[in-house]
């Protein structure tokens, strides 16, 4: 499948839980546009602060004329979750699963691979920025 977004999620918890942000950068296959999302999450688990960077990005790509999405994130437990090789079953990821499938199955269809660390750098970066700039003094 060739996509027409490319979206790299990340979520970052500083403590689990802890202060917490996420992150999305997402690159439009068709004018080669980079976008970046982050905002901070309050005191929340790393695995809550992943989806919401994956949920972040989703609602972008839908807001812009949707298409195919490639998601591509280093949480493991996350994609294989999204593939359903792993079940849900911590409460707090129940709902963020299900609005996940449901954003989607509003796409023209998508793949979900995880990626090392080290491919997810701006994800991670843009998860990060979200805690930081909570967390700046004024």
């Amino acid at each position: 499948m060739t996509s027409d977004w490319i979206l790299y999620s990340d979520g970052a918890s500083r403590g689990n839980p802890g202060p917490a942000g996420y992150g999305a950068y997402l690159v439009d296959q068709r004018s080669g546009a980079a976008v970046e999302l982050s905002g901070y999450l309050g005191l929340t688990t790393n695995n809550v602060a992943e989806y919401q960077g994956l949920l972040a990005g989703l609602r972008h790509v839908l807001a812009h004329g949707g298409g195919r999405v490639a998601v591509r994130a280093d949480s493991q437990l996350m994609i294989r979750q999204l593939e359903g090789r792993y079940q849900v079953k911590h409460p707090r990821l129940v709902p963020l699963h299900r609005e996940a499938m449901a954003l989607l199955a509003r796409t023209a269809g998508w793949t979900a691979t995880h990626v090392p660390r080290e491919q997810n750098k701006e994800a991670d970066r843009l998860a990060n920025r979200g805690i930081d700039e909570h967390h700046r003094a004024p």
